[in-house]
């Protein structure tokens, strides 16, 4: 692993930015720049169906807007690593699937949702199914014939092991890989590849050295650490910050446009926001006008709340 502190942001553009995602960019680029480090802007439109050139577009003026640059990537696939649209990338990810077929540890599974939920545990965190294997021993015949009414998804086989890292934010975790999550999906049953394998790849091959985004993925980084170390690359460090909720204790969602950042844009100033964000994050004592780079000289990982931090709409847009 390089010395030099790389960072990202790898946002999904599926709608417009909320509030909670810029939360996300503004943590990593302070993390990442407070060590004199570097920033890539990675797009994550894995999905076609989900995913519309003109959210990234947006997404960019806003960041822009918020003053957070970065030194790598975008839709102009500036830097080494191009492309930087995971859209581009399935050939990477095509070969790393290959290279783990050809070592037996991949299997087709023809499990539906529904028959998931109906015959595993629930995660303990977030009610997502444990695998438990039953697609693992199917034979060459069973496969066939299943190949006949539906395609399969890929699953990684996970050994029975803890994998334990510290969190910037949460301190040490530990997770046993299969009572926490079974073997899991690297590529779904309809061709897309899995979040937990192009995040890996792009991570190892972007030379990333530390992945900072909301808690509500900590449990993947099990999984991703796991693949990093299986397939010879350096984990990175992981940093999780809590979640902005609405006032009432939801998540925020783009679906319901929660906090939409064009609505944003038209109550504050973007030394407003930062502010606004810097208070929730407890880097800044009172919610005044701050710009990102004045923020950096009072970043700390001790400062950030563990809890999650619900946002008062009164009182935010007041």
């Amino acid at each position: 692993m390089t010395d030099k502190t790389v960072g990202r942001f790898a946002p999904t553009p599926s709608g417009r930015m909320h509030l909670g995602n810029l939360f996300c960019a503004l943590t990593s680029w302070l993390s990442a720049r407070s060590r004199g480090g570097s920033y890539i802007l990675r797009i994550e439109d894995l999905d076609p169906l989900r995913c519309f050139r003109e959210y990234s577009e947006l997404m960019e003026e806003d960041l822009k807007w918020l003053g957070l640059d970065w030194d790598e990537g975008g839709l102009a696939d500036i830097g080494p690593s191009k492309p930087y649209s995971q859209c581009d990338r399935s050939d990477i990810y095509e070969q790393i699937l290959e290279t783990l077929r050809q070592k037996g540890l991949l299997y087709l599974c023809f499990c539906s949702r529904s028959e998931l939920h109906a015959a595993n545990a629930p995660h303990l965190s977030d009610g997502s199914p444990i695998y438990g294997g039953k697609c693992r021993n199917l034979t060459e015949a069973e496969i066939k014939e299943k190949l006949k009414k539906r395609g399969g998804a890929t699953r990684l086989i996970v050994p029975d092991e803890d994998v334990t890292f510290t969190d910037m934010c949460y301190g040490e975790q530990t997770q046993n890989l299969v009572t926490h999550c079974g073997d899991f999906i690297l590529r779904r049953s309809d061709g897309v590849f899995a979040y937990q394998l192009a995040v890996v790849v792009d991570d190892a091959l972007m030379g990333v050295t530390e992945v900072v985004r909301g808690r509500d993925l900590l449990d993947s980084s099990f999984r991703q650490i796991y693949l990093h170390r299986l397939l010879g690359f350096e984990p990175p460090q992981f940093g999780h910050h809590p979640l902005i909720l609405a006032d009432d204790g939801r998540r925020l969602s783009k679906r319901d446009k929660d906090t939409d950042v064009g609505f944003l844009r038209t109550r504050f100033t973007p030394e407003q926001l930062l502010g606004q964000l810097g208070f929730a994050a407890g880097q800044i004592d009172r919610p005044e006008p701050i710009t990102a780079k004045e923020l950096l000289s009072c970043f700390s990982w001790d400062k950030m709340p563990r809890n999650d931090i619900k946002i008062d709409a009164a009182k935010f847009f007041d």
